[in-house]
Order: C-alpha cells, then sequence, then structure tokens
C-alpha cells in the first residue's frame, strides 16, 4: 500500500504554483494539490477493494463502512507521507508535476496531514476490533515503512507483499465470527502488490537512481524490470482463478487467460524494447485483471477455521 510517485502530470496538468493567492481559487489549488498527493488512483482501488472483500464476506453494513473508512484514512497517510519525506528528492529531479515542487502545497502540510490521517486510521481500525484493528494498522505500518526508506533497499518489495496480503485479512477479522482470510487470497493479494510496485518503478527508474534509490528494480535492471513484473501479476491472476473452492467459471478462466497474454506480451517487449512504455501499461492492465478477478470472487474470500 505504499507508492511510488506517479511520473504523470496529475489531473493531466501541472500544478500552478499559489503565490500569496488566498482567495477561493488559490484555496482550490491547495486543495487540489493535497488530493492529488494522496495518490488518488491506488489509494482509491485499494479502498474500494475493501469495501468489495467487506461486502463479499458478509460484513454488516456499519461495519463494512467503518472498515472502508479506517483502509481510507490510512491511504491518505501512505499517500501523503510518501510526497512529505519525497519532498527533498522531487526537487532535486524537477519533478514539476509534484504538489511540493510546484509550490502548492508545503512538506509540513503534508507532514501535518499524514499524521492526523495516521491518527485517525488508527480509531477506526481498533474500532473494529483489537484483532482487525493490528492487523491493519500492520498493514499501515509496513507501507510507511516503505516510505521511510525500505524503497532505496533489496527489500523495497515487502512492504507490498505485507501490507497488500493483510488487507483482506484484516477485512475478514473485523466481521468478528471466527473466520479468517482464505489462504489463496492473501497469496493474490500479495502478488498483487508486489507485481504492482515493480511495475510502478519502471517509469521512474533513472530519477531514482540519481537520488540514490536503489530498490530491487532498480538493481535488477529496465529490462528484467520489465519482465518480473508482468510473471508476478500474471501469477496473481492465476492464483485467483485456482483459489477459490469448486473450480474456476468461464469468466475467471478468461480473465485469467487475457492476463497471461498481456503479461507475455509485456515480458517479450520489455526484452526487445527495455525504453518502451509498453510493459508498464501492459502490466498495469494485468493488474486491474487481477483486482477484477478479486470482486467476482469476493464471496470466497473468508473461511472457518
Amino acid at each position: 500500500m505504499g507508492r511510488q510517485s506517479d511520473p504523470k502530470p496529475v489531473f493531466g496538468t501541472r500544478l500552478r504554483r499559489v503565490g500569496g493567492d488566498d482567495g477561493t481559487a488559490g484555496l482550490r489549488v491547495r486543495v487540489r494539490g493535497l488530493l492529488a498527493a494522496t495518490h488518488p488512483a491506488p489509494a482509491a482501488v485499494v479502498t474500494v477493494l475493501a469495501l468489495v472483500f467487506a461486502v463479499g464476506a458478509g460484513l454488516p453494513a456499519w461495519r463494512a463502512v467503518l472498515v472502508t473508512a479506517a483502509v481510507a484514512a490510512g491511504q491518505l497517510s501512505v499517500g501523503w507521507s510518501n510526497d512529505w519525506l519525497d519532498a527533498a528528492r522531487d526537487r532535486r529531479v524537477g519533478r514539476a508535476d509534484k504538489p511540493t515542487v510546484s509550490g502548492v502545497v508545503t512538506p509540513s502540510m503534508l507532514r501535518t496531514g499524514a499524521l492526523v490521517a495516521l491518527g485517525a486510521c488508527v480509531v477506526l481500525s481498533l474500532a473494529t476490533g483489537v484483532v482487525p484493528g493490528l492487523l491493519h494498522l500492520a498493514a499501515v505500518a509496513s507501507a510507511w515503512s516503505y516510505n521511510a526508506g525500505l524503497k532505496a533497499t533489496p527489500l523495497s518489495w515487502l512492504p507490498y507483499a505485507v501490507s497488500f496480503g493483510l488487507l483482506p485479512a484484516f477485512v475478514v477479522a473485523a466481521a468478528g465470527d471466527g473466520r479468517v482470510v482464505a489462504g489463496w487470497t492473501a497469496l493474490a493479494a500479495a502478488l498483487l502488490g508486489v507485481g504492482a510496485h515493480v511495475a510502478n518503478v519502471l517509469p521512474d527508474l533513472e530519477d531514482d537512481r540519481a537520488t540514490g534509490i536503489r530498490g530491487l528494480p532498480h538493481r535488477l535492471g529496465r529490462r528484467a524490470s520489465s519482465v518480473l513484473a508482468p510473471v508476478v501479476l500474471a501469477a496473481g491472476s492465476v492464483v485467483i482463478m485456482l483459489g477459490p473452492p469448486g473450480g474456476p467459471d468461464v469468466a475467471t478462466v478468461a480473465l485469467t487467460g487475457v492476463a497471461v497474454a498481456a503479461a507475455v506480451a509485456a515480458g517479450v517487449v520489455g526484452v526487445l524494447r527495455p525504453h518502451s512504455r509498453a510493459p508498464f501499461a501492459l502490466s498495469m492492465a494485468v493488474a486491474a485483471l487481477c483486482v477484477v478477478q478479486l470482486v467476482l470472487a469476493a464471496d470466497a474470500v473468508a473461511v472457518h477455521r
């Protein structure tokens, strides 16, 4: 649930610096900058996935809302802490699309927002129960550890595996009825997280290297990472197809087939044209297919002990 920076301009345009404008327009730009710093797309995906898991696991409506709110608060804290801690690095490489670089928001604003969101996450998570609350807080702490330094080590993949793997475990435990998360669900979610991490680094490899970031994808290099990302994501798709009891249905088999085909294409392009953006785009497509599969299989994420 910790995230690399999105290399594209947010909302299709560069954020403009606000210089002394305390009016409504200035406030709107600052709010927009704060929203951009949450990394809204992946934050929304994780939050919606938590809601889908909650509904699929049969949580009462109020518990589903509580779980979703806890995950949303955690995602806000992770996103804001990422841009806060990366502010100096983003300035060094001229990331004008980042709100801290353009001057729309300041690192101190993001630090305050991250800590407030983290406090809300603690309260909301523990409100679901001690065990589920601790599971979710462990996932959020893992994501923060990525932002705080693990992103620059060979273990950069580990927070993604831990945080994504713990997400369905938290949701199922929040039901409070003695059920636990199905093993295939945790494994598939962990693979989804690791694959998304490796793929998401691809557009930023050169900028990261320039500022001393040497995570696993950087050490493997662009060509190897362009192959590894879709392979890991395709493995997650296969796990989702084979994991639920009763065997896969036609839709799941079809989605897995498309995911594997896209992964093969991404790997081939990655080997032949490592600087192409196609491996990243295809890997993100495989990740999206995995999310769809998880949504379709949400009613099988919980099992009795």
